[in-house]
């Protein structure tokens, strides 16, 4: 019989702990080394191994074991965020995972300031 479909929270949630796991952490802290930051280097290098961590999650809930799986998984997720809240904050947790932090230059408030409320 087949199994049900999980929510995609759940899933999520798996793949966030799958980031957390001791040997990917390790692995993606080789690969950030790796990048130095640099965004170009930052998707050859980080990319493959966050795409990988997540394939190996998503595959047991039926996506395919491959780049078309993530992406598929990625638009589901997508798709959720607007309607569920806590999708949309794990979302954002997990793409933190592997994605740098942009350093956009300081525009309103600043560092620092108060923002006006």
């Amino acid at each position: 019989p087949c199994a049900p479909r999980p929510s995609p929270a759940a899933v999520l949630a798996e793949v966030i702990k799958a980031f957390g796991a001791p040997e990917n952490a390790q692995r993606m802290e080789e690969a950030r080394d790796n990048a130095c930051n640099d965004m170009g280097k930052m998707l050859q290098f980080l990319l493959p191994v966050a795409t990988q961590i997540q394939q190996d999650v998503i595959k047991a809930y039926g996506f395919s074991n491959d780049g078309e799986g993530v992406l598929k998984f990625a638009r589901l997720i997508k798709s959720y965020e607007s309607q569920d809240p806590e999708i949309a904050s794990m979302s954002g947790k997990l793409k933190a995972m592997f994605l740098p932090p942009m350093t956009l230059p300081p525009h309103g408030a600043g560092s620092g300031g108060v923002a006006a409320s």
